[in-house]
């Protein structure tokens, strides 16, 4: 069931959103508030790894696209309650801290059991625009959970739009491209 816009919940794009950017896309929201809203894609993966942008991170985990804004920034959504300067965005799912501490943590074997998405850019919108683009139906709103967040699914826009029944089951089965229907 569809629910409010807030800090840990999913966007998740119209299946006939005409925005390249976004197209099929679902969007972690990590900040809501006064100054706007602030999130990353969870399911544009690119061909490059975290080693590729830094040669001392010892990580070979695949960088995602998080939005257009910001291409050349570096984010990183994980499970890693005791990092500093990690924010909780959900229970046990923080986003950022100590980048130096990840890289050390990493190149000393310590995060065995933890989760990453390592993201480059992120997706914002000015304070009232995404409500206005909510109201428009470019976007419905989802409850989040770590399991989508860390899924690494090709088909997470389908699967969570589906699994909200009724008229998003029937959006979730829409063909990319509406001529051939």
């Amino acid at each position: 069931m569809p629910m409010n816009l807030a800090k840990g919940c999913l966007l998740i794009s119209d299946p006939f959103l005409p925005d390249p950017h976004f197209h099929r896309s679902v969007i972690l929201i990590t900040e809501h508030g006064d100054e706007g809203t602030h999130g990353f894609v969870l399911n544009h993966k690119t061909a490059l790894c975290v080693h590729d942008l830094f040669d001392d991170f010892e990580c070979e985990e695949n960088v995602l696209l998080g939005g257009p804004v910001g291409k050349n920034t570096f984010h990183f959504i994980h499970t890693l309650s005791h990092l500093n300067g990690a924010a909780e965005i959900l229970p046990g799912v923080y986003w950022g801290g100590d980048f130096e501490m990840l890289k050390f943590l990493f190149k000393e074997g310590l995060t065995v059991g933890e989760k990453f998405v390592f993201i480059a850019g992120y997706s914002g919108w000015s304070d009232g625009q995404l409500e206005e683009e909510i109201k428009e139906h470019c976007w419905i709103v989802a409850p989040g959970n770590a399991e989508y967040v860390f899924s690494n699914d090709k088909m997470l826009w389908k699967h969570i739009l589906s699994g909200l029944g009724g008229e998003f089951k029937w959006l979730s089965n829409a063909p990319e491209d509406l001529r051939l229907n």
